[in-house]
């Protein structure tokens, strides 16, 4: 037999696919060589079997051809790249050739009397080169997507950059310098993680990556304000720890969206959630009713123990201040019921293997129900105590009595008045923060759970911070800067109590099965905004940039008012009714609060750049959707790279064809 036209090359990369856009560009690659290699043995060979399979093998030289003149290019453009992607390219056009060869069956005759291999008679060669081009074409846009996360880092990188040049700046015309720079950055950053986010197939990255932008989002306003205050008033401690914490959260933040863009932690080992009542209780079952199956596949000591890791945990409801006598009570009893139950199922079980049984016993089997019901009514409490407190907290906190007081306290100058309502405050923040664990057990997915412990986080931390902006606010109780800054902390404060409510919506959803969704953490003033108009990603960034100019701005005004002596003056007021003006229509585009529902809207329309038109279903008719964004030539380019789809069914931009071909 003649040899293979692919060579004795071996070439499997061996990597693992995390994003979407690669898993989805791959599958009509998938589906056609499936369609190539899938034939039956004893095929009728007719002129239109021939023709058909010939025109499939073409489709995906020529597809593979494009394919690899565009991962050429971005490889010259990437010189840390260039090896890794030329070999990838070099072994997909040498896997396309090979089929392309094989499939080249264009008559009867020359099928069966020139003796050279093809799909007919080297099934064995056609199968090596579809493998040797599904890895090669993977390690290309693997390699693609580095780029991507390669932008990210460098993103972050100078947000960082900018961040300390932030915390060490004196004056305010400085600030105001390097904040404008700061924002812009934060805009750039916003839009690149929030692609990437959209497009991580795995669900608990996506839930923390939510979370890390929600923290970004909510901590630039608090960053401006918490910053200027620490300028005006230099000498106030309050101030100065109410900023540190704030850029010392936006770190975090910061390190947090690396360490899911490139798989690893800054620890270099990955950080595993603690395991939940939920998940537990899951896990238990799925042993205990694996034993139907298989009475050998786990030890009863395993069994045993895992119920004993689970009943301690439960101790987080019992051993709680907040858990009435009663709903204690009623847990303990279901904790024993559930022991007694297990007992019992051992016990049954270990006759049942002294008796060399081979499957469950009668017995056993009415054990594994009684188990599996009783731990069932366990999880159903512990939801409804859970839930139930939660539902009672957010009634409480509803009217927002206690940060009223701070606010009035820290206006009148009343440092005992804080201190009283401080306390009153770290009580609720408890309170929050032990129910956000609780609801964390019972949560019911992985994504939940992860919102769970950043709603958890939140309230740990702006409680202390509201506190020291009340304090700062008692010192200056004149000072507009201390009173704003106070007002956006609460204001956050507010924020994470209505995305609580959600949160707790959506746990109860999955309890009941009407859905298992994962909800992002983001502001309740997101969830209804009118769509009058569809902004492209320029637009976008140049409306953001201006909204937070105008506010450092409005800003600059009221600092330099308060300094005027003759606060009467005809000026001066002015000044004031202008400065206010502005910050209103500041307020009212609510730029940076909404950026991140901007960019979610936008990215179900037909304006996406980067990886993410590999959902659609180009033809001529309806063609690819990216050819709306001819307007920049490198990012189609990336694209129509990106979106192997395209490259089967090309419906190109006239500049993009004469580009590739």
């Amino acid at each position: 037999m003649a040899s293979s036209p692919c060579g004795g090359g071996n070439f499997d990369c061996g990597l693992e696919i995390q994003t979407r856009s690669v898993e989805q560009t791959l599958i009509p690659l998938v589906s056609q060589i499936t369609t190539l290699i899938n034939h039956k043995d004893k095929l009728k060979k007719t002129e239109k079997t021939l023709r058909a399979i010939q025109r499939v093998g073409q489709a995906v030289s020529v597809a593979v051809g494009r394919f690899v003149a565009v991962g050429e290019a971005i490889a010259a453009e990437n010189e840390d790249l260039k090896d890794e992607m030329g070999l990838a390219c070099f072994e997909a056009r040498r896997a396309g050739t090979a089929i392309a060869q094989l499939t080249d069956v264009s008559s009867l005759e020359q099928c069966e009397g020139d003796g050279r291999s093809t799909v007919f008679s080297d099934r064995t060669g056609m199968v090596k080169a579809a493998r040797m081009l599904l890895s090669s074409v993977t390690k290309v846009l693997v390699l693609a997507d580095c780029i991507v996360i390669k932008q990210i880092i460098s993103s972050r990188n100078k947000v960082l950059v900018t961040l300390e040049q932030l915390e060490r700046v004196s004056t305010f015309q400085e600030f105001v310098q390097i904040f404008s720079q700061f924002g812009n950055e934060m805009v750039e950053f916003a839009h690149l993680t929030g692609d990437r986010q959209n497009d991580l197939k795995d669900e608990k990255k996506r839930a923390r990556m939510a979370a890390a932008r929600a923290v970004l989002e909510k901590c630039t306003m608090m960053l401006l304000t918490a910053s200027k205050t620490c300028l005006r008033h230099p000498d106030c401690e309050s101030a100065r720890i109410n900023k540190e914490a704030v850029f010392q959260r936006m770190r975090l933040a910061l390190e947090q969206v690396i360490e899911i863009v490139t798989d690893t932690r800054s620890g270099g080992e990955a950080k595993a959630l603690p395991v939940s009542i939920y998940a537990g209780i899951k896990d238990f079952k799925v042993k205990v009713e694996g034993l139907r199956d298989s009475l050998y596949c786990v030890s009863c000591e395993a069994v045993a123990a895992q119920l004993e890791a689970l009943m301690e945990k439960t101790e987080d409801f019992t051993d709680s201040a907040y858990t009435s006598h009663e709903q204690r009570e009623t847990i303990i009893q279901l904790c024993q019921i559930t022991r007694q139950e297990t007992k019992q199922l051992i016990n049954t079980w270990r006759h049942a293997q002294l008796l060399k049984a081979k499957e469950a016993t009668d017995e056993m089997e009415l054990s594994i129900l009684k188990t599996c019901q009783s731990v069932g009514d366990l999880r159903r409490e512990l939801h409804r105590v859970a839930v139930g407190r939660a539902t009672e907290l957010l009634k409480l906190h509803s009217d927002h009595l206690v940060l009223q007081a701070l606010k009035a306290s820290g206006g009148d100058g009343n440092l005992e008045a804080v201190a009283d309502y401080a306390g009153t405050l770290t009580e609720h923040k408890e309170q929050l923060v032990e129910t956000c664990r609780l609801l964390c057990h019972i949560s019911g997915t992985e994504p939940l759970e992860i919102t769970c412990i950043h709603a958890e986080e939140t309230f740990r931390v702006i409680g202390p911070q509201i506190i020291s902006a009340a304090q700062t606010l008692a010192l200056h109780p004149t000072s507009k800067i201390a009173k704003e800054n106070l007002d956006v902390f609460c204001e956050a404060w507010e924020s994470q109590l209505c995305d609580m409510a959600i949160l707790l919506k959506e746990i109860n959803d999955v309890f009941e099965g009407r859905r298992g969704a994962l909800i992002k953490p983001l502001s309740h003033k997101h969830l209804k905004t009118v769509k009058a108009a569809k902004l492209d990603a320029e637009e976008q960034t140049t409306i953001a940039k201006l909204g937070l100019e105008l506010c450092l701005l409005t800003s600059d005004v009221d600092s330099e008012v308060e300094r005027w002596d003759e606060q009467d003056h005809e000026m001066v007021r002015l000044c004031q009714i202008i400065s206010s003006m502005a910050y209103s229509m500041y307020l009212f585009t609510s730029v940076l609060e909404s950026l991140s529902f901007m960019k979610n809207v936008c990215s179900e329309d037909k304006t996406m750049l980067l990886l993410i038109c590999t959902f659609c279903q180009p033809t001529q008719s309806s063609p690819c959707y990216l050819t709306s964004c001819k307007n920049n030539q490198k990012a189609v380019t990336m694209c129509y790279f990106i979106c192997y789809k395209c490259l089967f069914m090309p419906v190109l931009p006239d500049s993009i064809s004469s580009r590739l071909c």
